[in-house]
């Protein structure tokens, strides 16, 4: 079964840190670029960054504060998320990249409030 699961999310005061994981089965994750994406409430899909050899950041305003990396052993992808302000706040997703063409899962929530 193709799947995603996402973790790791949670409340967290401005300038805290957070580590989301993925969880990738079903498919050659190896071979998969990867990426996170963002749903801040009310609003669309957003990619924050992709990597498949290397990292790319889409989103300018996690630059410096976010970084991505992958573990082709264990399938799995990670977001280091640090000095986190209200404006990251959202649902997180991953998926593959660069079309999105896993189903999503069930996404981890953050929420960055003081």
């Amino acid at each position: 079964e193709v799947q995603l699961v996402e973790s790791g999310g949670g409340l967290v005061q401005p300038g805290g840190s957070l580590r989301l994981s993925c969880t990738a089965s079903g498919f050659t994750f190896s071979s998969s670029a990867m990426s996170w994406v963002r749903q801040a409430p009310g609003k669309g899909l957003e990619l924050i960054a992709y990597v498949g050899n290397i990292p790319i950041y889409v989103d300018s305003f996690v630059k410096g504060r976010f970084v991505i990396s992958r573990d082709n052993a264990k399938n799995m992808v990670y977001l280091e998320m640090s000095d986190l302000k209200p404006e990251d706040t959202g649902v997180y997703y991953c998926n593959t990249a660069p079309e999105w063409g896993i189903q999503w899962g069930q996404g981890t929530q953050v929420t960055v409030s003081s």
